[in-house]
């Protein structure tokens, strides 16, 4: 099955923590976006993150895929103090080809992803043509401020 991926981080070793889900996924890696930095999203008195998009071909059912998602966020000691808020790693399955779910601990696509773009931004990157929700990603970005828009920033086309 064919996953989106969103990756975050903005404390700690940012660089080395998305770059371990890079390693995670390495084999089934299919594309990877140029790295974003990017104004928090819904609590902003923390420092900018660092984002960036997936797209992995994967034999993982769904919950193995979030499982892993989960390990790697517990390797690099995330702590959830506040919902938003600062994340050494944050590892979202955004959609997965031919699946949807509405349980709260696996809901898919994700349900903001069509407003952040942190997400839309690098996954357009790669996926020009995608499509979220029945909405062309073109059109998603469309519809944000121009000001969210202009704030994220490709800085660079390596992770690690």
């Amino acid at each position: 099955m064919r996953a989106v991926i969103s990756i975050g981080s903005n404390t700690g070793a940012s660089r080395q923590h998305l770059a371990s889900v890079l390693h995670e996924f390495e084999a089934e890696l299919a594309a990877c976006s140029s790295l974003y930095a990017t104004p928090p999203w819904g609590v902003e008195d923390q420092p900018d993150f660092l984002n960036a998009v997936l797209i992995v071909d994967t034999d993982s059912s769904p919950r193995e895929l979030l499982a892993r998602g989960q390990a790697l966020e517990a390797r690099a000691e995330r702590v959830r103090l506040r919902r938003w808020g600062p994340r050494t790693l944050d590892v979202d399955i955004v959609d997965i080809e031919g699946f949807s779910s509405t349980d709260p601990v696996l809901t898919v696509p994700h349900p903001y992803a069509h407003q952040r773009g942190f997400v839309l931004i690098p996954w357009h990157e790669i996926a020009p043509d995608a499509v979220l929700g029945g909405r062309s990603i073109s059109a998603l970005i469309d519809a944000l401020p121009a000001a969210d828009r202009a704030a994220i920033t490709p800085i660079d086309k390596v992770i690690a």
